[in-house]
């Protein structure tokens, strides 16, 4: 029997991003990698902060973002965000749910502005290039 080419929408999701991206993806190393990195220098994140105001996008999924888009050559923030708005893998690197609203480019560009600029940047990927060394010896 020939099955039909309707869209049926849920109510309700349950897709479990890490059931849908395969155990042994090399994103998966590489995020535990750059967790540990971005995990030491939590201290840091925190002084450059302010404890009033808007809350920003955390320091620690703007970096995972912009090395996504080092990694998989993403011309614009604007092409990020659209990858981020419809990529499972990309969401689960980033830190993001499934349902989680992705963030306005103009607004990210801003802040990965003033993140890259610090010392705080060159020193997680120090960090994650010597703890994947130390690994591998």
């Amino acid at each position: 029997m020939r099955g039909g080419d309707d869209r049926t929408g849920a109510l309700f999701s349950y897709v479990d991003l890490e059931a849908r991206v395969p155990a042994r993806h090399p994103l998966r190393v590489m995020r535990e990698l750059v967790n540990a990195s971005l995990e030491a220098l939590d201290g840091s994140f925190t002084a450059l902060y302010a404890k009033t105001g808007r809350p920003s996008i955390a320091p620690e999924r703007m970096l995972r973002a912009v090395l996504l888009q080092m990694l998989y050559s993403i011309r614009s923030e604007r092409q990020l965000m659209e990858r981020l708005e419809f990529d499972l893998l990309f969401r689960l690197f980033v830190g993001l749910g499934i349902d989680d609203r992705v963030w306005d480019a103009s607004s990210f560009s801003k802040n990965r502005d003033r993140l890259l600029t610090t010392q705080i940047a060159q020193a997680s990927c120090r960090r994650c290039f010597r703890s994947r060394r130390s690994r591998s010896c």
